[in-house]
C-alpha cells in the first residue's frame, strides 16, 4: 500500500485529498483475521484513510464473533473512521458502483495482480537502468570535459581512439536499453494489439504513459550525449589537426629557412660573362631546388585558412602561422627577383665592356696594319682615313652611357672589382679614341702638304701606337661636349676619369665606402625593425590569450564554484584596462608597424604619431599595485592552476600582467639601437625624439605605479596634471607664530616622501610594513598644495642639502632637507622652472 500511494501515476494529489476507501473481504476467513487487519490498517495505513467497508465471514459462528468483536474492540483499533461491516456483495454494490469493483468483488473492473506486479517491476527495473546510463554517461562527459589536450600527435590519436570505444560501447548500451523499453511498452499494449475493440484498463494507461515518458527521457539523453560526443570529438580532431599543421609548419619552415640561407650565400655578382652566366644557372637551379617547398608552405598555408573558416579553436595560434610562410614564400621569390635583377644587370655589363673591348682592339689592329710607305702619296692618305671612318662608323653599337647614367644604371654592381675592371676598359677606350684622332690629324696634315720626297720608314708591325693621356682628356679639344664629331660619324666620347671622380663623389654623399658598405646600417636597422614586428605579434598573442583564457571564462557558469568572492568582485582592477591596450596594438599599433619593414623612416614617426595613445600604459601601470594586491591574496585560488593547465602556461598569471613594462623596455632598446645604425641617416634625429617620448612614459609609468602605493591618496590627484619627479626628504613645519630660528631649532623633522607634479606638490607620511621580504616602507597621504599658491627660496644659512617652500599667504612654509646637494639643485631648479612657466 505505501508503494502503491508513492506512485504519482496512481495516486494523484487530487485523489490523495479526497481519501480511500478500503474495503476488506473476510468471507472466508476468521475474526482473528479481521481483528489484525484493522489492527494493522488503523496503525500503518499511509494515506487519507475515509472509509472501511468489511465483507463479513460466511460462517456464522465467525460472523458473530466478528459482530461483537467490533463494538468491543472498537477503541483499541483508534480508528476515526466508519467501519461499515456487509453481509454480502450485493450490499457492497450498494455503496461502490461496480465499474470500480474487480471481478472478485462481483465488479466490472478488469485487474490482473501478478500483471500488474510483472509490468511494475519491468518499468522500475528500466528506470533505475536508465537512471544508472544516465549517470553513466554524466561520469563520461566530465572526463571528457577535465581532460588536457595531448601535445603529441600519437598520443592525440590514441586519446581519440580509446574515446570512441568508449562512446561506442555506451551508445551500444544505450540502443540496447532503447530496444528493451519498446518490448516492454509493447507487452503492457499487447491486449489493446490483440483485440481492437477492447481497451486498456486505467492501470496499463497509466503504465503507457510511464514507459512513454521513460522513453522520451532516453531519446533526450541519448541526443544531448551525441551533441556532446560531437563537440568533444570535434575538439580532439582540431586538436589532431593543429599538431598535424604545427608538425608541418616546423618542417616546411625549416626547408624554407635552408633555402634562404642558401640563397644569402649568393652574394657574388660575377668578373666576367662566362661567371654571370654560371651564377644564372647555379640560381636557376636554386629556384627549381626550392619550388616544391613553396609549394608545400603554400598548400600548407591554405589548409592553414580552411582551419581558420572553420573556426577553428587556436585560430590566434595558426594565423601567424600562415603569414609567416606567406612572408617567407615572398621573401625568397622577391629575393630570387632582385638576383635576377643584379645578375641581369652585371650580364648586361660585362657584354657591354666586352664589346668596347673588342673594338679597342680590333681600332688598335686596324691602326697598325696601316702601312706608313703607302700614306706618302694622297691616294693612300685617302685609303687610310677612309678605313679610318670606315671603322668609326661602326662605334653606334658600342656607345656607353654618360658616366652619371652608367651609375644610376648599374648603382647595384658597382663593386671595387667591377669598377676597377669598367675603369680599366674605359681608359682603354679612351686612349684608343686618342690614337684616332692623332692619327686622322696627322693623315690630314700628310694630304695639305705639297708632294715632296719623304724617305719611307716602316713601323714594327708587332708593337701597337700608344700614348700619354694629355691634360685636356683623352686629345678633346677645350671646351668640347661629351661628343667628337669625326669627318664621317658621331663617336661618343667616354672620359673614365670624369666617371672615376662622379664615383667618388656618389660615395661622399652616401658616407664614403661602396654601396654595400653604405647599406649595411640600413640593413641592419631593417633587421631589427622585423625583429620589432615578430615581438609585437606575440606580444599581442600573449595579451589576447589572458583576455580568452582568464578574463571570458569568468562568466561562465560552470566555473563560478572555483573563484572566490574577492577575485569575483575586484576581476577589473587585477585585469586593469588590459583590453583597452589589446585593441590599440592590435588594430592600431601593428598595422602601422607593418608598414616600416619597407620604409623604416617611418618608425619615429609611428611613435610620434600615436604619442597621446600610449598614455594608456600609464592607466595600466597606475592600476598595477592593486592589482598585484589582488593577485597576493587569491593566487592559490583553483581558478588560476584551471585557467593557466587550459592555456599551457608555464608561468603564473602575474607574470604575464607584467608584460607591458616589458614592452615598453623593448621598445626603448629598439630606438636606442635604431640611431646608432642610422647615424649620418635624415630619420635620425626623429628617432631620438621618439626614444625621448618611451624614456618619458617608461618614466611616469614607475612614477605611477610608486604613486599608487600612497593610501588615502584623493581622487583629484589626476588634476595635478603629470608626475616629474619624487624622493625622500626631511621635513620642517614653521608657522608664524614660530617664525624664530630658536624655535625652529627646537623642532624634530619630519620624515616625509614628496612627489612634485606639473601643477601641484604632494607630501605622504613614511612608515615601514611587514612584506615578502621584511620590512618594506609605504606612504600614506598627508595634503597637497598647487604651486600657484606657492613660492621658493634658497636657505640663506646652514646646511647647503636645504631649500624653502613657502605659502604665498604667509602663514606656513616648509623647509626640505634632500640626501644630497645635486638632489637639492635638481629639485629647486625644477620647481622654479614651474614657477616661471606658471
Amino acid at each position: 500500500l505505501t508503494y502503491s500511494l508513492t506512485l504519482p501515476t496512481l495516486c494523484s494529489a487530487e485523489a490523495a485529498s479526497i481519501g480511500f476507501i478500503i474495503v476488506i473481504d473476510r468471507r472466508r476467513d476468521k475474526w482473528s483475521s479481521i481483528k489484525a487487519s484493522l489492527t494493522r490498517i488503523a496503525v500503518a495505513f499511509p494515506g487519507n484513510l475515509q472509509l472501511v467497508f468489511i465483507l463479513r465471514p460466511s460462517c456464522f459462528i465467525q460472523r458473530t464473533f466478528t459482530d461483537i468483536g467490533i463494538k468491543y474492540y472498537r477503541e483499541e483499533f483508534k480508528m476515526k473512521v466508519p467501519i461499515i461491516l456487509l453481509n454480502s456483495v450485493s450490499d457492497l454494490h450498494g455503496y461502490i458502483d461496480k465499474s470500480q469493483l474487480t471481478q472478485e468483488l462481483g465488479g466490472t473492473l478488469e485487474y490482473r495482480h501478478s500483471q500488474w506486479i510483472n509490468h511494475r517491476t519491468a518499468m522500475e527495473n528500466f528506470a533505475l537502468t536508465l537512471k544508472a546510463s544516465a549517470q553513466m554517461l554524466q561520469t563520461f562527459g566530465a572526463c571528457l570535459a577535465s581532460i588536457e589536450l595531448p601535445r603529441g600527435m600519437s598520443s592525440t590519436e590514441d586519446l581519440l581512439m580509446s574515446h570512441r570505444r568508449q562512446r561506442d560501447k555506451l551508445q551500444n548500451e544505450l540502443k540496447l536499453l532503447g530496444k528493451q523499453g519498446a518490448t516492454l511498452l509493447s507487452c503492457i499494449q499487447e491486449p489493446a494489439v490483440i483485440n481492437p475493440a477492447g481497451k486498456l484498463n486505467p492501470n496499463e494507461l497509466e503504465n503507457v504513459v510511464t514507459m512513454e515518458r521513460l522513453l522520451v527521457q532516453l531519446d533526450e539523453t541519448e541526443k544531448a550525449f551525441s551533441q556532446f560526443w560531437f563537440e568533444h570529438h570535434e575538439k580532439l580532431n582540431q586538436c589532431l589537426q593543429l599538431q598535424h599543421f604545427e608538425h608541418n609548419f616546423c618542417k616546411v619552415k625549416l626547408a624554407l629557412d635552408n633555402l634562404l640561407e642558401e640563397q644569402a650565400e649568393f652574394t657574388g655578382i660575377g668578373g666576367s660573362v662566362t661567371h654571370v652566366e654560371q651564377l644564372l644557372k647555379e640560381h636557376k637551379k636554386l629556384e627549381e631546388k626550392g619550388q616544391e617547398s613553396l609549394e608545400k608552405a603554400q598548400l600548407l598555408a591554405l589548409a592553414g585558412d580552411q582551419l581558420i573558416q572553420s573556426h577553428h579553436y587556436a585560430v590566434d595560434s595558426i594565423r601567424p602561422r600562415c603569414v609567416e610562410l606567406r612572408h617567407l614564400c615572398d621573401d625568397f621569390i622577391n629575393e630570387n627577383k632582385k638576383k635576377y635583377d643584379i645578375l641581369g644587370k652585371s650580364l648586361e655589363l660585362h657584354r657591354q665592356l666586352d664589346k668596347v673591348s673588342r673594338w679597342c682592339e680590333a681600332g688598335i689592329y686596324l691602326l697598325a696594319s696601316q702601312p706608313v710607305d703607302k700614306c706618302q702619296s694622297r691616294e693612300g692618305v685617302d685609303i687610310a682615313l677612309n678605313d679610318i671612318e670606315t671603322f668609326l662608323s661602326t662605334a653606334k653599337e658600342y656607345q656607353l652611357p654618360s658616366p652619371k647614367e652608367f651609375y644610376n644604371q648599374f648603382e647595384l654592381i658597382l663593386t671595387l672589382d667591377v669598377e676597377a675592371k669598367a675603369q680599366k676598359v674605359l681608359q682603354k677606350l679612351g686612349d684608343v679614341q686618342e690614337i684616332f684622332h692623332k692619327r686622322q690629324v696627322s693623315l690630314m696634315k700628310l694630304a695639305a702638304k705639297q708632294t715632296r720626297p719623304v724617305q719611307p720608314v716602316a713601323p714594327h708591325p708587332e708593337s701597337s701606337p700608344k700614348c700619354k693621356v694629355p691634360p685636356t682628356g683623352f686629345g678633346i679639344r677645350q671646351g668640347s661636349e661629351e661628343n667628337i664629331t669625326f669627318s664621317n660619324g658621331i663617336l661618343r666620347h667616354w672620359d673614365y676619369r670624369l666617371f672615376r671622380s662622379f664615383l667618388n663623389k656618389s660615395r661622399q654623399e652616401r658616407g664614403g665606402a661602396g654601396r654595400r658598405e653604405d647599406f649595411r646600417p640600413l640593413l641592419q636597422f631593417r633587421s631589427l625593425i622585423r625583429d620589432l614586428l615578430q615581438t609585437e605579434e606575440i606580444y599581442i598573442k600573449e595579451i589576447k590569450s589572458i583576455i580568452d583564457g582568464y578574463i571570458i571564462p569568468m562568466d561562465f557558469i560552470w566555473l563560478k564554484h572555483l573563484i572566490p568572492d574577492v577575485l569575483q568582485n575586484n576581476k577589473d582592477f587585477l585585469f586593469g584596462n588590459i583590453r583597452e591596450l589589446y585593441e590599440f596594438h592590435n588594430r592600431t599599433f601593428l598595422k602601422e608597424l607593418e608598414k616600416c619593414a619597407e620604409n623604416p623612416e617611418l618608425l619615429a614617426h609611428c611613435f610620434l604619431k600615436r604619442k597621446e595613445d600610449l598614455q594608456i600604459y600609464f592607466k595600466y601601470h597606475k592600476n598595477l599595485p592593486r592589482a598585484r594586491a589582488i593577485w597576493q591574496e587569491c593566487q592559490d585560488c583553483a581558478y588560476f592552476g584551471v585557467c593557466q593547465r587550459q592555456l599551457d602556461h608555464n608561468l603564473p598569471l602575474f607574470k604575464y600582467l607584467r608584460g607591458p613594462s616589458r614592452r615598453l623596455i623593448k621598445y626603448q632598446m629598439l630606438l636606442k639601437n635604431g640611431p646608432k645604425r642610422t647615424k649620418d641617416s635624415p630619420f635620425s634625429a626623429e628617432l631620438q625624439q621618439a626614444l625621448a617620448v618611451i624614456e618619458d612614459l617608461i618614466k611616469s609609468c614607475e612614477l605611477a605605479v610608486d604613486l599608487a602605493a600612497v593610501t588615502g591618496c584623493p581622487d583629484d590627484i589626476g588634476k595635478l596634471g603629470k608626475m616629474l619627479m619624487h624622493g625622500a626628504f626631511n621635513v620642517w613645519t614653521i608657522h608664524k607664530d614660530r617664525y624664530k630660528m630658536k624655535d625652529f631649532i627646537r623642532f624634530k623633522p619630519s620624515q616625509r616622501q614628496i612627489y612634485l607634479f606639473e601643477r601641484g606638490i604632494v607630501f605622504c607620511k613614511i612608515h615601514t610594513e611587514p612584506g615578502d621580504q621584511g620590512l618594506s616602507p609605504c606612504y600614506s597621504f598627508k595634503k597637497s598644495m598647487k604651486l600657484m599658491t606657492l613660492s621658493i627660496h634658497q636657505v640663506g644659512r646652514g646646511s647647503n642639502k636645504k631649500f624653502e617652500i613657502a605659502s604665498r599667504n604667509g602663514l606656513e612654509k616648509y623647509i626640505l632637507q634632500a640626501a644630497s646637494k645635486e638632489i637639492r639643485d635638481c629639485w629647486f631648479s625644477e620647481i622654479s622652472k614651474l614657477l616661471m612657466e606658471q
